[in-house]
């Protein structure tokens, strides 16, 4: 069953207060790639207050998804969220640390 398609008004805060409470579901995908990336879920749940969107995907093939820039003690990932606001939830699709010969040097935006 695919969700209703909703863009958030505010997709930061959505995917901030969604995360906050728990509200957080892990895809197949991104549990595989995160054992392979060194990369907790902690981590990402930890450093909410330093998400930064940097693309928009409102038209993705489930959900409205967003690329988001994390970074922890200088050590900088990205996070794809997807957003259902009919339930009120973010899955995480992916996670990985991006390369630096495919983004720009603050890593926010591609080459």
């Amino acid at each position: 069953m695919t969700a209703k398609r909703i863009v958030p008004k505010d997709p930061l805060g959505f995917i901030q207060v969604s995360v906050k409470r728990g509200q957080v579901l892990w895809t197949y995908h991104v549990n595989m790639r995160l054992k392979g990336r060194s990369i907790a879920r902690e981590s990402i749940l930890r450093i909410v207050e330093s998400f930064e969107i940097i693309e928009s995907y409102p038209e993705d093939k489930y959900l409205p998804s967003y690329l988001v820039h994390a970074q922890i003690q200088g050590d900088v990932f990205h996070v794809l969220f997807a957003t259902d606001v009919p339930e009120q939830n973010v899955r995480i699709v992916t996670a990985y640390r991006p390369d630096p010969a495919e983004w720009s040097a603050d890593l926010r935006r591609r080459r």
